[in-house]
C-alpha cells in the first residue's frame, strides 16, 4: 500500500470530536505551495475570503466572487493531503436563502473537492445551515465580528464590549451549533464573552481575536508570517518574512545593477 493511499484527510466529525480536547490548529492558505507547508502542521486549512485583501488587493471581502473562491480552493486542495480544507462562501452567495446557499455550496464542493464550506452569521443563518447539513454539506459557522458585514457594523469593531449584547452573541453561537455546524469560528469578541460562547455550545469554537480557551485557533497565514503590512492587535507574528523578503529583493536589485548577478555558477557554458 502506498503512502498516498494511507493518508486520509481530517473530516468534519473528527473536528467536532475535538471539543474540549486537543486544540484544533487552523490557518488560512490560498495557494498550493502555502497549503503544502500548512498541511504538515494544521488540522484544518481555511480558504478564506480574506484572499480578496491578502492576494487581490481589495479593501474588503465584499468584492470576492464564487469563482475566486473556487480557483483558490482548487489550488489549496491540490497542495494539501491531510488537513481538512474548508472554503468560505463569499458575500452574496448564500444570504438570499437556503436554496441559493445549497446551489453555491454544492458547486464549491464539487469543483474544489473541499471538505466543508464556511458562512457568516448567527441565529438568522441557522435555517440555512440546517438546510445545508441535512443535505450532506458540512458547514463551519462564523459568529462575533463578521467581516462581510463591516459596512453595516461600521468597520472591524470588537464585539461584546457592551455586556448587554452578550446574550445575543451567545444565542448566535448556540443556534448555529444546534443547526448542525460542525465547528464555529468566533472572531473579534472580548475574551470573557468568547469563553462563555465556548462553554455554551457542544461543537468546537475556533478563536481569532477571541480567547485561548476556545477549542482551537486560526490566523491568516500572511499575518502570522509577517508578510502583511498591517495586522490586527490579536495577531502574533511568528516570523518576519516580510522584512527578509524586502532585504532579499534589495540584494537582488543591487546585484543586477552592479552586474555581479548572474555569476559564473548561474550561466551555461
Amino acid at each position: 500500500m502506498s503512502v498516498e493511499t494511507r493518508i486520509k484527510r481530517v473530516t468534519a466529525p473528527q473536528i467536532t470530536e475535538r471539543k474540549g480536547a486537543m486544540p484544533v490548529v487552523a490557518l488560512t492558505a490560498y495557494t498550493a505551495p502555502m497549503a503544502a507547508m500548512v498541511d504538515a502542521h494544521a488540522d484544518l486549512i481555511l480558504v478564506g475570503d480574506s484572499l480578496g485583501m491578502v492576494i487581490h488587493g481589495l479593501t474588503s471581502t465584499v468584492g470576492v466572487t464564487t469563482e475566486m473562491m473556487i480557483l483558490h480552493g482548487q489550488a489549496v486542495v491540490r497542495g494539501s493531503r491531510r488537513a481538512m480544507v474548508v472554503v468560505d462562501m463569499p458575500f452574496g452567495s448564500y444570504e438570499e436563502g437556503p436554496q441559493q446557499a445549497f446551489r453555491n455550496a454544492a458547486r464549491i464542493m464539487a469543483e474544489t473537492g473541499c471538505g466543508a464550506v464556511k458562512l457568516e452569521g448567527g441565529s438568522r443563518m441557522a435555517p440555512t445551515i440546517r438546510f445545508l447539513t441535512e443535505r450532506g454539506i458540512p458547514v463551519m459557522g462564523h459568529v462575533g465580528l463578521l467581516p462581510q458585514a463591516t459596512h453595516t457594523l461600521g468597520g472591524f469593531k470588537t464585539q461584546g464590549r457592551d455586556t448587554d449584547s452578550w446574550a445575543r452573541h451567545i444565542q448566535d453561537a448556540v443556534d448555529v451549533a444546534e443547526a448542525g455546524a460542525f465547528s464555529i469560528v468566533v472572531e473579534g469578541v472580548v475574551e470573557p464573552l468568547a469563553v462563555r460562547m465556548t462553554e455554551s455550545v457542544a461543537v468546537p469554537t475556533i478563536g481569532i481575536g477571541a480567547s485561548a480557551r476556545c477549542d482551537g485557533q486560526i490566523l491568516v497565514l500572511d499575518d502570522m508570517l509577517g508578510l502583511s503590512a498591517r495586522v490586527p492587535r490579536f495577531v502574533h507574528k511568528f516570523a518576519d518574512l516580510g522584512r527578509s523578503a524586502d532585504e532579499a529583493i534589495a540584494a537582488y536589485a543591487a546585484a543586477v545593477r552592479d552586474r555581479s548577478f548572474p555569476a559564473e555558477e548561474n550561466v551555461y557554458r
